[in-house]
């Protein structure tokens, strides 16, 4: 998500040196290596220090019941986009950031702006609104299960993951059907931080910002024209809280709403196949039991062992001791969402797969407190809506090549995944 700043020096980042347990280099993302080292971090406690990182030093927390502690505090560890935002990169927020200009966004905000602006979008997510939204979910993901081979090699992440999310994203923006797949493109490079490690990498993304800013103002210019519509931007027009905002304000909250319902469903979708993969045992229970409930529940267990966004940052607005530690005032703090969903004391066997499990929905990947992801229910009927139609199908993804991993430590990812369908 596009709100941190440029780093503190021109030129590309480069670590310290090389600490195994550093959990941001994109390496072990890419390999699926960050495993073994959050597992360590765990056992010697709950908070560490790590000076190692090419986004600078900052503090990582790994366990599930500190990352709830520090959540529960927004006073005391900031969120807001003036501290620097919500990832890891370096910042500096006296330098300009990628758009020239500063985007805050209600996740990078505290109260009370914060609480103003998420009271304004969380209706459009709401229940009831979500329930309106299942029979074209339904449509959706069926004309698109539909359309693949059976028995012939094709790319998950492209046919499935991608096209159905974006598809929701679409609809929910009211953008211009033939040009959805930009959706894609931009959520790409705003939620990639590694983008931001090197001076050609940050000129990349200020001009595919630039691509998207102007593809939303257009589009916000025409619904204040013609004001009434039900999509998330006419919605946002009418409210008191946003109606009045500066355009670059705006703006951020579109960017924070695309790479967030981008991130978590796709890459989701994409774990459905690949962990279902790696527990053949649990897909087995999946294709015998078509319950509704074993489809949400799975749908949870999926989310938590994926967990699409591996941190959130937050920063010290002033010094103060946590667990045993001394935390100075504006230093960062990287809560480990991809640890917290693997702490032994709360999941007893987290690294594994288990669709039955109790307390699957206990997981992190949609944080906690004020800053839950506030489209969480539309990831999750969007998910458990692929489940129950496969089941329906009666189909059934063999991975057949080792996936493509996103090497970095934000986004949590798939690019590529080449599987075949069967049927059972």
């Amino acid at each position: 998500m596009a709100t941190a700043p440029a780093p503190l020096f021109e030129g590309d980042l480069k670590p310290s040196r090389i600490d195994p347990h550093d959990l941001t280099r994109g390496d072990l993302w890419a390999e699926s290596r960050w495993q073994e080292p959050m597992r360590d971090l765990r056992a010697k406690g709950p908070i560490h220090w790590n000076d190692a990182s090419k986004f600078g030093p900052h503090w990582s927390v790994v366990q599930y019941k500190a990352i709830q502690h520090i959540e529960a505090l927004p006073k005391l560890f900031s969120s807001s986009w003036e501290y620097g935002g919500i990832t890891v990169e370096r910042d500096d927020t006296k330098r300009l950031y990628d758009f020239n200009t500063p985007l805050p966004m209600f996740i990078a905000m505290d109260p009370p702006q914060h609480t103003a602006q998420r009271r304004t979008v969380a209706p459009a997510f709401g229940p009831a609104e979500v329930e309106r939204m299942r029979a074209d979910a339904v449509a959706r993901t069926s004309a698109v299960l539909d359309a693949l081979p059976v028995g012939q090699p094709f790319d998950w992440v492209q046919s499935v993951s991608i096209e159905l999310t974006t598809q929701m994203l679409a609809i929910l923006f009211d953008f211009p059907w033939e040009d959805r797949h930009k959706l894609t493109h931009w959520s790409d490079v705003a939620g990639d931080i590694e983008v931001g490690a090197t001076s050609e990498g940050r000129r990349f993304r200020q001009e595919t910002s630039g691509e998207l800013v102007g593809a939303f103002m257009q589009l916000w210019q025409s619904k204040a024209q013609n004001p009434g519509g039900t999509d998330l931007i006419s919605i946002m027009l009418q409210s008191d809280a946003m109606s009045h905002m500066e355009p670059n304000e705006f703006l951020a909250n579109l960017i924070l709403l695309i790479v967030g319902g981008n991130d978590t469903t796709r890459n989701s979708m994409s774990a459905y196949a690949w962990g279902l993969h790696q527990y053949p045992d649990q897909r087995a229970i999946l294709e015998q039991n078509h319950s509704p409930e074993l489809a949400v529940n799975a749908m949870h267990e999926i989310i938590r062992w994926q967990t699409p966004l591996s941190h959130m940052r937050r920063t010290a607005t002033e010094d103060t001791e946590l667990f045993g530690q001394q935390i100075r005032k504006h230093d960062r703090i990287a809560l480990w969402y991809t640890s917290a969903n693997r702490d032994e004391s709360v999941f007893e066997h987290g690294e594994h797969i288990r669709v039955e499990r109790e307390n699957a929905r206990r997981h992190l990947s949609f944080g906690y407190g004020i800053h839950r992801c506030v489209g969480a229910r539309v990831a999750e009927l969007q998910l458990t809506t692929l489940i129950a139609e496969m089941q329906k199908r009666r189909l059934r993804v063999n991975v057949i090549e080792t996936p493509e991993i996103v090497p970095a430590c934000f986004a949590h990812g798939y690019r590529k995944m080449m599987v075949e369908l069967e049927r059972y």
